[in-house]
């Protein structure tokens, strides 16, 4: 592809909530969907410059309108809006009818951005006609006030609000069993789902959310795993011919010899039928980090 003609990463985020139970929020992409059609994702999109003042509104925002959960507190003493009242809302705001910060004051409400924790940034590579550069967020309920459902799946509550053109599924599920699943191939992941839900597996160990696991994450959040821009970079097949992604720290990519950062993944089309990640390195102490990009702009 010619550079003229490579598309620009858009500026996205998505936001993975995790709720008491060590469940992680995912949203089922609409087969037929412009973009990463048939995949399970984080909520998420792109940043709109009429309704966000910020990546972290962004993640909020899309995250009300894909799963009907809302990461907001009361500014006053007042009930919490009814679910007709969210549901309303919803629509309103994804059709632009309404905007998500007129809304929130009108309900006597804030956004807790201040509970979204930075977890790892993601550029498409080149190839695909769109691209995205993505800033990940974690955030842990009930740390979170929030409105809506926040357990199991939720199909009574399945976002409706384009006609199912982008979301056909919200539920709540461990991330070591979305990874069983996607082993399975019951679910597919692209590679920063896939990476993410394995750090976090890795973490949230058991069905009860500890003390002591929110502060790995933040650990991780406030380090620089957290801080990391990750731009894979395909490097031919391997002998099963699962296409090799490469990211920043590999020994391919600026890092030490016998160092891998990488992915390999089957793909069908645009999409990862089969995936798996090596990272032989602790993320907590082991993170190099000269070979990560810390100056990328979203």
């Amino acid at each position: 592809m010619a550079p003229s003609t490579v598309p620009t990463p858009r500026p996205s985020a998505s936001l993975v909530i995790v709720n008491e139970r060590n469940e992680i929020l995912l949203v089922h992409r609409n087969p037929k969907a412009s973009a990463f059609g048939g995949m399970h994702v984080f909520p998420g999109g792109n940043l709109d410059k009429k309704q966000d003042r910020s990546l972290a509104i962004t993640a909020i925002r899309e995250t009300f309108e894909e799963s009907g959960l809302l990461l907001a507190s009361s500014v006053s003493s007042g009930p919490p809006p009814s679910d007709t009242v969210l549901d309303e809302a919803r629509h309103a705001i994804h059709q632009q009818k309404l905007l998500f910060q007129t809304f929130l004051e009108s309900q006597n409400l804030k956004a807790d951005v201040d509970s979204l924790l930075p977890f790892t940034q993601w550029i498409t590579p080149v190839g695909p006609p769109r691209r995205f550069h993505t800033q990940f967020y974690v955030a842990f309920l009930p740390a979170a006030p929030s409105s809506g459902f926040s357990s199991g799946a939720k199909q009574e509550r399945i976002p409706k609000h384009d006609g199912g053109q982008e979301v056909i599924e919200a539920r709540f599920v461990h991330p070591k069993k979305a990874l069983d699943e996607c082993r399975e191939q019951k679910i597919s992941f692209m590679p920063p789902q896939y990476y993410i839900l394995s750090t976090l597996a890795d973490i949230l160990h058991g069905s009860v959310n500890t003390s002591d696991q929110r502060a790995k994450v933040e650990t991780l959040s406030h380090s620089l795993f957290g801080r990391m821009v990750i731009n894979p970079r395909r490097m031919g097949e391997d002998q099963n011919g699962r296409t090799i992604l490469t990211y920043e720290g590999d020994e391919l990519r600026g890092g030490s010899k016998g160092r891998l950062h990488r992915a390999l993944v089957k793909m069908n089309g645009s999409t990862a039928s089969e995936i798996s990640m090596i990272r032989n390195f602790d993320v907590f102490t082991e993170i190099e980090a000269q070979a990560f990009s810390t100056a990328a702009k979203l």
